[in-house]
């Protein structure tokens, strides 16, 4: 269940916070007050794409946060999966927006947007009018069917991925070896040049790291040989040297150190200074003969170092990818050596492959024909209950030729919505109220497949009215009694079965228009609805129309039929 929303600088909201409860949640307000910038609040916080244009003007970001809470041991199990494990059932997630950067967070974790997204599947779903359109669409009524279906076919789905992509690299590799005599033996040829060029190298890893070291120090060697030597001058060899007068030092010292226990102890240091001197000497005489090198040695490294480069821009970044692309090629040729031998064998493992994927399209099949004699009927029940008078509705499942990734059905909703009609297919008959009581009743019977705990209706309420409106109404309510609904709406039939009635306010305050959210009181809602009904003016009549709207709801949700 969503508990909380806190929205900061998004668009026309500065600031704003909702508790929201159990049961029917409704939104109303006035045209342009805001309310579908709080469904993007909502849809920024869940993963979704959101512009950054609607970061609030002069603002430095926009945030978006929501509260859940949930004891639903598969949703906790799934955060604990994700590395965001939940505190007491409570789950928060929010998003951040400030310029180029979008930051995602789950339970304070920081997390990727389509983690989120992922997160956020589990505990809501937004419908919005985009989906009601969605429904023309023929692949939607797959993706529903099998959403329906789901715990039958989520196993079946993932083989036929996994066969069809096996299926789609065969085909790969059997047009790859599809040549005739004169491509096989050019592609031949090729192949033992790039290995007789790969071995003549004689490549070491590790050996390309060594070179280059070895190459700069070359390259830089007159600078450091004039460096050494004049450390070595200064050192060892000048006149006078560190070394000789710190000879000579250690010369004064020893007259006295027998004299005072102060001068021994000096003494001592400074013996100790004169070895590491001589140490340090004999260290920078042989580095500076390790430097010592031959013209040659420069010009052997340098075309090594250009060899291993011109090897690395043809095969590969690394010695050892260089060396793995030379195995590749030796399996290649092996292959070409017997073509008809592995162009049959790959037409063998194809056509096995080919009907392991027909057998799971014919499972797939008989699963969603089945499930779709059950859903047709569920869906009849729901359209009845929706103002739907005499409705017929049958899902149409029909193998094609062409298995895909999803198997070879085409499904297709067909709906009669009047008396006497004939079925039809969904996207040439409804019209746009008639598709969003439909996806009404989809959401319906879907929500009881996976007990989402929290549905979001965005503009259930466009193309209907009267009688029509009061049944979606009725049946929002009944939705509410099982999950949380949250619903926008601008028809007075749907805000008078509220549970919770929730108004969404534009004012202006020193020059600048903001957008409020506040819950309304048992007064307040009376008068909400009145504005509904009655536009500008709301009169008497009005409102006494606004109370028995709210007594007639009152009577449904407590009568017999309801509970």
């Amino acid at each position: 269940m969503l508990l909380h929303l806190h929205v900061k600088n998004l668009a026309l909201i500065r600031e704003a916070e909702i508790d929201f409860s159990e049961g029917l949640n409704i939104l109303t307000g006035e045209t342009g007050a805001g309310k579908s910038i709080l469904i993007g609040s909502m849809t920024m916080a869940l993963g979704g794409k959101v512009s950054r244009e609607l970061v609030r003007e002069g603002a430095d970001y926009a945030l978006s946060e929501l509260v859940f809470d949930t004891q639903d041991p598969r949703i906790l199990q799934a955060l604990e999966e994700m590395g965001a494990p939940a505190e007491d059932g409570q789950i928060i997630l929010s998003r951040r927006i400030s310029g180029s950067r979008s930051i995602c967070r789950l339970n304070g974790e920081t997390v990727s947007a389509s983690t989120l997204k992922e997160a956020a599947s589990l505990l809501i779903d937004i419908h919005g009018q985009h989906e009601h359109q969605s429904l023309l669409n023929k692949k939607k009524h797959l993706e529903i069917l099998d959403e329906y279906a789901h715990q039958e076919m989520g196993q079946v789905k993932e083989e036929l991925k996994k066969r069809y992509e096996a299926c789609r690299k065969l085909k790969e590799e059997l047009e790859r070896l599809s040549m005739d005599e004169s491509a096989r033996m050019r592609e031949q040829s090729l192949l033992e040049f790039e290995l007789q060029e790969i071995g003549e190298a004689g490549l070491q890893e590790g050996e390309d790291a060594a070179l280059e070291q070895s190459y700069r120090r070359m390259s830089n060697s007159r600078r450091i040989m004039e460096a050494l030597g004049a450390v070595r001058q200064l050192c060892a060899e000048g006149e006078p040297s560190a070394s000789e007068l710190i000879g000579r030092a250690c010369r004064e010292l020893q007259g006295i150190a027998r004299l005072d226990e102060e001068a021994e102890r000096l003494n001592g240091q400074l013996q100790e200074l004169d070895s590491m001197l001589a140490d340090f000497d004999r260290e920078l005489e042989r580095s500076m003969e390790d430097m010592e090198f031959s013209e040659e040695d420069f010009q052997r490294a340098e075309e090594r170092l250009n060899q291993i480069n011109h090897l690395k821009a043809k095969y590969g970044p690394t010695i050892p990818e260089i060396l793995e692309a030379a195995g590749e090629r030796r399996e290649r040729l092996e292959l070409l050596a017997d073509l008809d031998l592995h162009r049959e064998r790959t037409g063998r493992e194809l056509r096995e492959a080919q009907e392991e994927l027909a057998a799971l399209c014919r499972q797939a099949h008989d699963i969603r024909e089945r499930a779709a004699s059950r859903l047709g009927e569920q869906m009849r029940e729901q359209l009845s209950e929706l103002n739907f008078l005499d409705v017929r509705f049958e899902i149409a499942v029909r193998e094609t030729e062409q298995p895909g990734a999803d198997g070879w059905d085409d499904v297709e909703f067909l709906i009669s919505a009047n008396p006497g009609e004939p079925l039809k297919p969904l996207g040439k008959i409804a019209s746009g109220g008639e598709l969003s009581r439909i996806m009404l009743a989809i959401k319906t019977v879907l929500a009881d497949q996976d007990a989402i705990g929290t549905v979001i209706f965005d503009e259930i309420d466009t193309g209907i009215s009267g009688r029509t409106a009061q049944r979606v109404s009725e049946k929002l309510a009944v939705i509410g009694r099982s999950r949380q609904v949250i619903c926008i709406t601008h028809l007075a039939q749907l805000a008078a079965m509220a549970d919770s009635h929730y108004c969404i306010e534009k004012s202006a305050e020193d020059g600048v228009t903001q957008t409020r959210i506040r819950k309304l009181k048992e007064q307040e809602t009376t008068e909400e609805l009145a504005r509904i009904l009655g536009g500008a003016q709301i009169t008497g009549a009005v409102l006494d129309n606004a109370r028995e709207m709210k007594k007639l709801a009152h009577e449904y949700k407590t009568s017999n039929h309801f509970q």
